[in-house]
């Protein structure tokens, strides 16, 4: 038994090097290819000794490096959130917008567009943050009302009614406030272009503390899947254990939303994908959720840019566009496994 754990720890590890090699692959392949193809020579070039006075030096440090930068950090940030909400509500076709994350992070960003004339991605980022926070709260709240505390059940209820409460609150003032929905409609389609490196590093203190609470709390998660009386008597603390997840999820998916959109189903189908691999184990699967995530990311921003060459569709179409049918199949096959 001993040596078969040793073997699987093995082969899982190896797994988690070429998923690494993979997606340093696909950075290197989101800085050559693009409206105008770069040959890898000239990028690794750019990358070592940048010649400011090249315009295809500039292409790749002052465009195309941003936008791989924002894709490996939302990417990792919305998968490993993604592995963390359907753990905490043992629901595997839960999403991070459950906690109503994304229904949060685009009000306040309407409001700072309506109410304070806020223009530039820099103040989206904080005012996404915060309303993803202070949404995800007051869902875990009120989820955590009655008998029973905060149960999957009640948490998907909640954050079902207060996303559609705040779309409705949201879509209400857009209608109101054309310039609000021009610049609001950018930023809803989920993009990585024409973000700058500063966005990243207001971003990136949120997403570590966000990534060290998910990875922490993965014996908590296997505790959870159990159900609540399992974990109960393994001396899991259940309360503490669903705020620390809950936490993780904010932080990650509030920064990564806020970064770069909504961008949908990247949490959703991740985590099957890294199951597959991995099992039901989250020592495992958040890791692999967190290095394929931002993988399946840059190659839909890759491909985003090819199909509509010399123009490009934003990642959040494509990544909809590859998600919706994975959806279907994996409702369909709940919903049979049910029957």
């Amino acid at each position: 038994m001993p040596d078969n754990r040793h073997r699987r720890a093995v082969v899982l590890t190896t797994g988690l090097v070429v998923v690494a090699a993979a997606l340093a692959g696909a950075a290197l392949l989101s800085l050559a290819v693009g409206a105008r193809a770069i040959p890898f020579g000239t990028v690794l070039h750019a990358l070592v000794s940048p010649d400011p006075n090249a315009t295809v030096d500039l292409i790749v440090t002052e465009s195309r490096i941003p936008r791989t930068i924002i894709g490996l950090l939302a990417g990792a940030a919305f998968g490993l959130a993604g592995a963390v909400i359907q753990g905490v509500t043992r629901n595997p076709l839960a999403d991070p917008g459950i906690l109503g994350v994304n229904a949060g992070a685009g009000l306040f960003i309407v409001i700072a567009i309506s109410f304070f004339g806020i223009t530039g991605l820099t103040g989206y980022v904080w005012f996404g943050f915060l309303g993803a926070a202070i949404t995800s709260f007051v869902v875990y709240a009120i989820g955590s009302l009655g008998r029973g505390g905060a149960t999957p059940v009640k948490l998907a209820l909640a954050g079902a009614a207060v996303t559609a409460g705040l779309t409705s609150f949201t879509t209400a003032v857009l209608i109101t406030d054309v310039d609000a929905y021009d610049q609001f409609r950018f930023w809803q389609v989920g993009a990585l272009a024409n973000r700058g490196t500063d966005i990243a590093v207001q971003g990136l203190p949120f997403l570590i503390v966000g990534a060290l609470l998910a990875l922490g709390s993965a014996r908590a998660l296997n505790a959870l899947a159990l159900g609540d009386d399992v974990a109960t008597s393994f001396g899991q603390n259940v309360i503490v254990a669903r705020l620390l997840a809950a936490g993780a999820v904010v932080l990650l998916c509030g920064a990564a939303t806020a970064m770069a959109g909504p961008i949908v189903f990247i949490g959703l189908v991740i985590p099957h994908i890294a199951r597959a691999i991995t099992g039901p184990d989250h020592r495992w699967l958040l890791p692999y959720s967190m290095l394929l995530a931002p993988l399946l990311l840059l190659l839909a921003d890759v491909l985003g840019r090819v199909i509509a060459r010399p123009g490009e569709v934003q990642v959040g179409i494509v990544t909809a566009i590859i998600g919706a049918p994975i959806f279907i199949i994996l409702a369909r096959r709940e919903r049979l496994a049910e029957l």
